[in-house]
């Protein structure tokens, strides 16, 4: 995969592709193998990704007004194996039934994409984000605030990032700054599922998990 479909507009794109072939009748059910659906969808999606405009590619809250419209794209590029794919499959009917349920689907990312960025003290869980206990809470910032000009400067993050959190217990919050500097954390750990993805945090939390909140041992 190359840099730009590994970007969170080609996650969203992706997803939003997922969600509308999800939607069609007969065509997936609880026995579907997961794993296959991702690589049916990836391939749709990588086919059609590198032809649509920059604009669109990147789009963002921030970015918004320079999206062109969906409906005035033009998509003759799209290469003929997005269509013959969506009808052999009985997904469309023929190749103008692929492109209305592209441009459904491109319609779908465009407002997720350009969606306001969230108010992050509104994203507070009632368990914690690494033990799953459900004890006091306090909200980690995942781009350390000690690092938000550099991350701006190197590009590490668009600013609309920079003040997400995880909500975790005191205990939990202290172990992923001992696992990594702040600098650390905004390059390479800047979300719970990375932090988890961690042996040592992992280890951690296994402990952790175990622990009764409040009780003393010995």
């Amino acid at each position: 995969m190359t840099p730009e479909t590994l970007s969170p507009q080609f996650s969203m794109f992706k997803d939003a592709l997922a969600r509308r072939l999800i939607s069609r009748p007969g065509f997936a059910d609880e026995s579907s193998d997961p794993s296959e659906l991702e690589d049916f969808t990836l391939y749709l999606a990588d086919e059609v990704w590198p032809i649509l405009p920059e604009p669109l590619r990147a789009a963002t809250y921030y970015s918004r007004d320079s999206v062109p419209p969906v409906d005035d794209l033009s998509l003759d590029s799209t290469p003929p194996g997005f269509a013959d794919t969506l009808t052999s499959c009985g997904l469309s009917d023929d190749a103008d039934g692929a492109m209305a349920l592209l441009r459904r689907v491109l319609d779908d990312y465009v407002v997720e994409a350009c969606a306001p960025p969230p108010v992050w003290s509104k994203t507070r869980t009632t368990e914690c984000e690494i033990c799953e206990r459900a004890v006091p809470l306090t909200y980690h910032h995942l781009i350390p605030r000690e690092v938000h000009a550099r991350a701006l400067k190197k590009k590490w993050h668009p600013e609309e990032m920079l003040n997400s959190v995880a909500w975790l217990c005191r205990p939990c919050h202290s172990t992923v700054h001992r696992v990594a500097s702040n600098e650390e954390l905004a390059r390479s750990w800047y979300t719970v599922e990375f932090l988890l993805e961690r042996e040592d945090i992992q280890r951690w939390r296994a402990y952790a998990s175990k622990q009764r909140f409040g009780v003393r041992r010995g």
